[in-house]
C-alpha cells in the first residue's frame, strides 16, 4: 500500500497543507494542496487563536477537497524567535564490552538530561556524532568492542505555551500533530544535497516573518536558530517609504522589487497611487531598490553575526543555500554573497509530480520538506534523515522507548 503523508506549513504569510503519496525514495506525488493566507500569526507566533484556527482549517479543507482524502494527522512546521537550541553530550558505560542499542539509548537519555526550564518543550534531539573510548567520528557503533560510548546531541526547544497554542489551532481543524518540525530542517530535506551536508553548509529559509538557519557539518545538524526578521520587514519599509498600504507595497515588491540599486537604470520608473493622492505618481525603481537593498543587507549582517557566534563560520566550504519566499527576490543572492563572504545559491523543491503548479517556488520548500521528513517516519519515534537520528519528546511523553530504538538499530545492520 502506498504511503500517504501530510504536512502543514504554518507560516506568517501563508498556511500550506500538502497531501502526498510516496512513490519512491526521491519522488513524491502531490495529491492535495490547500494554500490559504495566514491570519492571526505574527513572526511565526499565534497572536489570535480564533483567526489562526480558521485559516488553518480552511487550508486543511482545501487540501482534503483536492485530494479526496480526509486529513486526521500530519506534520506541522515550527518557527519563531522563541525557538532556541543547545548542544549536549551523554555518556554510557558498556557493561558487556560490546556495544548494543541499549548502550546508545542510555547515552542519549543522559544527553537529554540537561536543565530545560519548565516553560520550554523539547522539539528535536538530533544525534550529531558518537565517540567510543575516545575514538571520534564513529557512525554505526553497534557490535564494536569498547568500554565507554559518548553521544553528542543538538537539542532544540521551544516555548511550551507557544507550541500549545499552535497545537490547539491545528487540533481545532480536526488534525492530530504527529510531530513539530523546525522550518530550516524541513527545508533542508528538499534543498540540500548529501555532498553539501558532508562538506559543511548553511541553509537559510527567509519567510515572511522569520529567517530560519540551520548549519550542517559532516552530514549532521550542528547549529540552528530563528531570527524574527523576514520579507514582511521589506514590505513595511516599502509601505513607509512610498506611503502605500501593506497589500499594495507587497505587490510592488513582487512586481518591481530588486535588491541591488546599482543594477537599476536611473531612468526606470513605474506608476502607483500613494495614500492621499487622487492620481498616479511615478516612482523611480532605483529609489525602491535602495529601500530594499538596505533592509536585505541588514538581514544578512544579522545572519552573518549569528553564523560567527555559532563558531562554525570556518566550516562551511559549501557556503549557504537560500530558500523561502523572500529568496526569490531578484538580486538577493549577490547581496548575500557579498555580505557573508561565501558562495550562495537559491533552491526550491524538485522531483515532484501531481498537483505541482504552484509548488515550484522557494516559498514552498518547508511545505514540501515536511512531506520528505514524513517519509522517514514509520511506526516508531526515531526519525532517520540523511544520516541524522532525530526525535522529539513533548511534555508528558514517556522517555525514549528502548525497544523501539533496538528494533530501529537492527534495521540499520546489514
Amino acid at each position: 500500500m502506498d504511503e500517504i503523508v501530510v504536512g502543514i506549513d504554518v507560516g506568517t504569510t501563508k498556511i500550506c497543507t500538502l497531501v502526498g503519496r510516496v512513490e519512491d525514495a526521491k519522488s513524491i506525488r502531490i495529491l492535495g494542496v490547500g494554500i490559504e493566507p495566514s491570519d492571526g500569526i505574527r513572526k511565526g507566533i499565534i497572536v489570535d487563536l480564533a483567526a489562526a484556527s480558521q485559516a488553518i482549517k480552511r487550508s486543511v479543507e482545501k487540501a482534503e477537497n483536492t485530494s479526496g482524502l480526509e486529513i486526521t494527522t500530519g506534520l506541522v512546521s515550527l518557527a519563531g524567535a522563541h525557538v532556541s537550541s543547545v548542544n549536549s553530550r551523554g555518556t554510557s558505560g558498556i557493561p558487556g564490552g560490546i556495544i548494543d542499542a541499549m548502550d546508545i539509548a542510555r547515552a542519549l537519555e543522559q544527553a537529554q538530561a540537561v536543565a530545560i526550564p519548565h516553560d520550554r518543550e523539547i522539539v528535536h534531539v538530533i544525534q550529531r556524532g558518537m565517540t567510543v573510548d575516545g575514538q571520534e567520528g564513529v557512525r554505526t557503533p553497534i557490535g564494536m568492542h569498547g568500554y565507554k560510548i559518548e553521544v553528542e546531541t543538538h537539542i532544540i526547544t521551544a516555548a511550551a505555551a507557544t507550541v500549545d497554542n499552535l497545537r490547539q489551532c491545528v487540533g481545532a481543524a480536526g488534525v492530530e500533530i504527529q510531530q513539530f518540525v523546525l522550518n530550516p530542517l524541513a527545508s533542508a530535506e528538499v534543498v540540500l544535497t548529501e555532498q553539501e551536508r558532508q562538506m559543511g553548509v548553511a541553509v537559510c529559509d527567509i519567510g515572511g516573518g522569520t529567517t530560519d538557519l540551520a548549519i550542517y557539518v559532516n552530514g549532521d545538524v550542528w547549529h540552528t536558530m530563528v531570527l524574527a526578521v523576514g520579507g514582511n520587514h521589506v514590505t513595511q519599509d516599502i509601505a513607509h517609504g512610498l506611503r502605500l498600504p501593506m497589500a499594495q507595497a507587497e505587490d510592488v515588491k513582487k512586481q518591481q522589487g530588486y535588491a541591488i540599486r546599482s543594477d537599476i537604470a536611473s531612468d526606470e520608473y513605474f506608476s502607483i497611487r500613494p495614500f492621499g493622492e487622487d492620481h498616479d505618481v511615478k516612482i523611480n525603481r532605483q529609489d525602491l531598490a535602495h529601500i530594499i537593498e538596505a533592509r536585505i543587507e541588514e538581514t544578512f549582517r544579522l545572519i552573518l553575526q549569528e553564523v560567527k557566534r555559532s563558531g562554525y563560520d570556518g566550516l562551511l566550504p559549501a557556503g549557504m543555500v537560500l530558500t523561502g519566499g523572500t529568496s526569490a527576490l531578484p538580486g538577493i543572492k549577490q547581496i548575500a554573497s557579498e555580505v557573508l563572504g561565501m558562495s550562495v545559491r537559491t533552491a526550491q523543491p524538485e522531483n515532484l509530480t501531481g498537483l505541482v503548479d504552484k509548488l515550484g517556488s522557494p516559498a514552498y520548500s518547508t511545505s514540501v520538506g515536511l512531506l520528505r521528513w514524513a517519509t522517514t517516519m514509520r511506526d516508531h519515534d526515531m526519525i532517520v534523515t540523511s544520516g541524522n537520528k532525530n526525535r522529539r519528546r513533548s511534555r508528558g511523553e514517556s522517555s525514549m522507548n528502548l525497544d523501539s530504538i533496538k528494533n530501529w538499530m537492527k534495521r540499520l545492520l546489514p
